[in-house]
């Protein structure tokens, strides 16, 4: 574990409170999410290997949006089993796939480096921008493998390097200095662009066992009308900056939301407000018995 974060139970707990609170933000914005991501999505499910009839392991799956197009790939021959460290949300998860009729999802709360599910039960594994927030994404990944039959497959999607994601940068900056903090490596685990790093991901992937190791880069670009709509977004379920942003009063919180709204004017266009960002979507098979 990285030494920036001494207590991983503590950072777990104050994650968990992070996004219990941010759940329904996240969940009541599914329809511009599954936008912003259906086409590094789509890839990821492709790279794992999803299949008719597989069984899923769905780490960090939050509301569960990508679980259930999962679950129509592998129709009611097949299992998904859609996990996340937030009851909250995976409460959310859980009414979402009974009113889609998805009778073949699970949900379950589980912390991702440590899932307790059976070894080797699983035929694919998939982790949709939840690896970064991981204290230690190395171990994530070996459980990840421990959960794989021999052979399967795995694919994980992570925000890539700073200068490709300038939405999140702007958003993360002005909150610290607003904060009053200083700035911070983006390369820190826990953290939004943590696994930004070329080359950091494929190495993760190796250490954990796993081969044939492939990264894809996708740019991911939020069309919404405004940057207004975009704020609106964050504020309700952006869990790393409201925590940064919590410890101030209203009027400073205020004008951190001002400040970024006027930085975030900058991808305005004719059309609305294009914010861009890059999604990295790795891969890779379990080697046992034989990543916007």
């Amino acid at each position: 574990m990285n030494p920036s974060i001494t207590d991983g139970q503590a950072f777990k707990a104050g994650m968990r409170i992070q996004w219990d609170t941010a759940a329904a933000g996240w969940n009541a914005h599914t329809t511009d999410i599954r936008a912003w991501l259906r086409k590094p999505t789509d890839a990821m499910c492709r790279m794992a290997g999803v299949t008719v009839g597989s069984r899923v392991l769905d780490v960090a799956a939050g509301a569960g949006d990508q679980a259930l197009d999962i679950a129509a790939q592998v129709g009611p021959q097949g299992h998904v089993l859609a996990t996340d460290l937030s009851p909250a949300i995976v409460a959310l998860a859980q009414v979402n796939a009974v009113n889609a009729g998805f009778g073949h999802v699970e949900t379950r709360v589980a912390d991702g480096e440590d899932l307790g599910v059976t070894e080797a039960s699983f035929d694919v594994a998939v982790c949709r921008l939840g690896l970064m927030f991981f204290p230690d994404p190395l171990r994530g990944l070996r459980e990840i493998h421990r959960a794989l039959r021999p052979g399967g497959g795995v694919c994980t999607m992570v925000f890539s390097r700073p200068e490709k994601n300038p939405c999140l940068t702007i958003l993360m900056s002005t909150a610290l200095k607003h904060a009053g903090l200083p700035a911070r490596d983006p390369f820190l685990p826990g953290g939004l662009l943590s696994l930004g790093q070329p080359g950091r991901i494929d190495a993760l992937f190796k250490s954990a066992g796993f081969q044939s190791v492939a990264t894809m880069a996708f740019d991911a670009v939020f069309h919404l009308p405004s940057v207004d709509h975009y704020l609106a977004f964050v504020r309700s379920s952006a869990s790393p900056l409201l925590q940064l942003l919590g410890h101030l009063d209203a009027a400073s919180a205020e004008a951190a939301w001002d400040e970024m709204r006027d930085r975030l004017q900058a991808f305005t266009t004719q059309a609305g407000w294009d914010g861009s960002q890059r999604a990295a979507v790795d891969g890779g098979s379990s080697s046992r018995g034989g990543a916007i």
